[in-house]
């Protein structure tokens, strides 16, 4: 069976390096998971996505050996069993503002008597390369459970929240971070609050050993958060990534065109 290489490498410390899927494109994802990233989050809270398309985008970047991961659209059980049941290695789960939704992301990934993930699939074998007994095994050992800190009201209960037992690491979203705050949304400001709360974050996840992580718009703002102790690190996303290279383009001409329409 195959492994969480993320999941092995957060534990030991190391930045993972990623990116977003907005596209809902099975065939982009196919090209996105040899480029080299060791890990994609695929985004159902914000796209057009379905099921049966997350399962064929799971299958790509699984069979390139990268690790598939998805952002649900909200904390509840049925949206991490169809997930995982799927074929995702891990979950990214939004807008976790309390130690009640951290023990509820948590449970759903586990199966008894850890938690209550129910019994079931079988294309979440097909993508760790075995069969469905040895998954549900190891399965426990090998999901990546992430909740995301990106509203005040996490930042407030930052330390209860990482005390929950089994959550591997905290994301922060900028711009619902800052939005909370009742601040224009963006991926950087210097802002004092918003500086405080990463601060925060950040040290709290360092004393519960749970790796802290956070969204950034390009290579130079993950290199820097990188050196201020951050692991789990997305840049950008498909979508921006084309629409950036597309822009790039057209100024090499002395041409401009339309903004960009993604956020990240």
């Amino acid at each position: 069976m195959k492994t969480n290489s993320v999941l092995e490498a957060l534990k030991r410390g190391e930045p993972q390096v990623g990116t977003w899927l907005s596209l809902s494109s099975p065939l982009a994802a196919r090209f996105m998971a040899r480029v080299g990233f060791p890990w994609l989050t695929l985004d159902m809270e914000h796209s057009n996505c379905n099921w049966e398309t997350a399962s064929a985008i799971f299958a790509h970047i699984a069979e390139a050996h990268c690790v598939p991961l998805i952002r649900v659209p909200s904390i509840t059980h049925e949206n991490a069993k169809r997930a995982l049941d799927l074929g995702a290695y891990g979950i990214v789960f939004p807008m976790c503002n309390t130690v009640e939704l951290a023990e509820l992301a948590v449970s759903s990934c586990k199966y008894p008597p850890t938690g209550t993930r129910s019994v079931g699939g079988s294309l979440h074998a097909l993508n760790y390369s075995t069969n469905a007994s040895e998954y549900y095994r190891h399965a426990n050992e090998q999901v990546l459970v992430i909740v995301q800190a990106e509203h005040i009201d996490a930042v407030d209960q930052i330390d209860a929240i990482l005390s929950v037992p089994g959550v591997d690491a905290v994301f922060v979203g900028p711009n619902d971070l800052l939005a909370s705050m009742g601040k224009t949304p963006q991926m950087e400001t210097d802002d004092p609050q918003f500086v405080e709360a990463l601060d925060r974050i950040l040290r709290s996840a360092k004393s519960h050993g749970v790796a802290p992580g956070i969204h950034v718009a390009d290579a130079d703002a993950a290199k820097r958060r990188i050196e201020q102790g951050w692991q789990f690190i997305a840049i950008s996303s498909e979508l921006g990534f084309m629409n950036q290279a597309a822009a790039s383009t057209l100024q090499g001409l002395g041409r401009s065109g339309a903004p960009p329409t993604a956020r990240y």
